[in-house]
């Protein structure tokens, strides 16, 4: 059973770009910030400090996410296991990757390493589409989490299992 949602980069900065802008619909980001709190959807470090590394003069997601109480309730409070993510390139990229492809990659296999040091439990929410026949810094999320047997979902099945709607205050 799911019990925390891991968010890529993408599901926040397409969230705020496309359907969910935060000026728009305020509901979405109040919704993100009660479920962070919950201990039910959280970024680790390197996925904050990839969002955060975006910044754009009146970026209004990067301003959301560096408000101390919705930082406090997204972070996740755990430091990288370098040992599983080195599994996660060795295993779900490729173990000779050079310094360009690492790169290219980015910070998807620490995201990836935090839901495999939990399998069960755990699942990471990205944007990204399989992509089954790239190879080594060119594959995507969900085909690095199927090689590695961790569950992932697009935004919509997340949001659809949470429960999110605009009156959600009135349930809680």
């Amino acid at each position: 059973m799911i019990q925390l949602d891991l968010l890529d980069a993408s599901t926040l900065i397409t969230a705020h770009n496309t359907y969910y802008a935060i000026d728009q619909v305020p509901e979405f980001w109040d919704w993100l910030q009660y479920q962070g709190e919950a201990g039910r959807v959280k970024l680790p470090q390197e996925i904050m400090e990839e969002v955060k590394a975006g910044r754009k003069e009146n970026d209004l997601l990067i301003d959301w996410i560096s408000q101390p109480e919705v930082e406090a309730a997204l972070l996740l409070e755990e430091a990288a296991d370098i040992d599983l993510m080195q599994h996660v390139i060795s295993n779900g990229y490729a173990p000779d990757l050079n310094d360009v492809e690492l790169e290219a990659i980015g910070r998807d296999p620490f995201l990836i390493a935090y839901a495999l040091a939990k399998p069960d439990e755990r699942c990471v929410v990205t944007v990204e589409n399989k992509r089954p026949g790239a190879q080594r810094h060119k594959r995507k999320i969900p085909d690095v989490c199927i090689t590695m047997g961790v569950q992932w979902c697009g935004p919509f099945t997340f949001t659809r299992r949470l429960g999110w709607h605009t009156g959600w205050k009135s349930n809680v």
